[in-house]
């Protein structure tokens, strides 16, 4: 999209063709009307596409005459995570310095008596300021420029909050590291930290969550937050009363699913020994990726009664399915060595012709194994390869029950 494409998408008879055509599929609309000189057809139908992306993806702003590009809302947080991730912060004023499509400071400005958007590309600041517009949020103000020359021009201590998602994109490629990120919130520490005494950090699902107070010495608690079974965003929480704490950075899991919230946390140094079961129970239990990758799966397991199959990987088992704990549940039907000749005669044996095959800490690739063995892919029978408490491979032959 361009500037002057958003000038005409804002035009009354635009947005109600935006909003007759929305439920059409786009290639068939832009074939339709191509000869239309009076609409941009080309980005009338980019509005479409978004528009069926955002009824999943930010249902409250669906049935709006609001305006996206494709690239900021991929980008952009979902409603679920937005709504909670603005439960954490309140206060008088807060400063969004990564602005982007601006559905974080649109939730945020529900908790905030003024919220400043920064965002130095000119087309979304564009994009947000008619979006504020329509959605009614009257206390967010637009800066068109670059974040960390805003902050400069500050006063000491004018913000309560300052909300950060940098640009995990360089040179076209995806980023995880802190440092690698635009803007580098570990090189502006104290000057984020000068301005407002509390900062929240949205930061790459890839994020390596250990070590990271040496980078942030504010840091006081690192949220790896997932939706629907899905890792979403680590969030990493620093206050100015905790750089002469000298507490240990506290890690938080909290998995979101439907209207359900479930969380777990712990000092890293407190995580319980893991307990390796000497043979599998009669299920398996995969924890959710968030108690995964905040490395709290000793202590759901702890919480719950139940066991390692071994000490590298993060799968559970016991007699019992747990299901309060997030994640996926499947019985167990039998524990195999891995001999290939002898897995083949049980699957034809047992009329095997289907399953989708895990794997951890095991040698060959998924590509390798579904080569040898040349199963189709099935939602109900699962194959997992890894090692057994003993430390030898195996195969457990399971049905998904969760």
């Amino acid at each position: 999209m361009t500037l002057q494409e958003l000038q005409e998408l804002q035009r009354s008879d635009v947005l109600a063709c935006i909003g007759q055509y929305e439920d059409h599929d786009p290639a068939d609309f832009a074939m339709r009307f191509h000869d239309r000189p009076d609409l941009p057809v080309r980005a009338v139908a980019e509005q479409i596409v978004c528009r069926r992306k955002v009824s999943g993806k930010l249902p409250f702003f669906s049935g709006k005459d609001l305006l996206f590009t494709p690239r900021a809302l991929e980008q952009a947080s979902g409603e679920a995570a937005a709504l909670w991730k603005a439960g954490l912060m309140q206060g008088e004023r807060l400063l969004d310095l990564t602005g982007g499509l601006g559905s974080d400071s649109f939730f945020l400005s529900r908790r905030f008596d003024e919220v400043l958007y920064c965002e130095r590309d000119e087309l979304l600041a564009a994009l947000a300021d008619w979006n504020f517009a329509a959605l009614g949020a009257e206390n967010i103000s637009i800066h068109c420029r670059d974040g960390i020359e805003l902050l400069a021009e500050l006063p000491d201590n004018s913000l309560d909050w300052i909300y950060v998602d940098p640009d995990r994109r360089s040179n076209g490629r995806r980023v995880a590291g802190l440092s690698s990120a635009s803007p580098d919130v570990v090189a502006h520490h104290d000057l984020l930290l000068r301005k407002a005494p509390r900062l929240c950090i949205k930061a790459s699902p890839a994020l390596e969550t250990t070590g990271l107070q040496q980078l942030l010495p504010s840091l006081h608690t690192v949220v790896v937050l997932s939706v629907e079974g899905e890792c979403r965003e680590i969030l990493l929480l620093c206050d100015r009363a905790s750089l002469s704490s000298g507490l240990e950075v506290v890690v938080r899991a909290v998995c979101l699913s439907g209207a359900r919230e479930w969380a777990l946390c712990s000092r890293q140094s407190e995580a319980p020994v893991r307990s390796v079961a000497p043979l599998p129970g009669k299920f398996l239990i995969e924890p959710d990726p968030a108690i995964i990758k905040s490395r709290l799966t000793a202590l759901a397991a702890e919480r719950y009664g139940l066991q390692f199959v071994n000490s590298s990987v993060d799968y559970l088992t016991a007699d019992h399915c747990a299901e309060e704990l997030p994640g996926r549940r499947f019985s167990i039907e039998a524990v195999l060595p891995y001999k290939p000749s002898s897995l083949k005669s049980f699957f034809r044996n047992n009329d095997i012709s289907a399953a989708s095959i895990q794997r951890r800490d095991f040698p060959h690739s998924l590509d390798i194994l579904r080569r040898k063995f040349r199963l189709a892919e099935s939602p109900e029978r699962f194959l997992f390869f890894t090692r057994s408490s003993s430390g030898s491979f195996v195969c457990l032959v399971c049905l998904r029950v969760g």
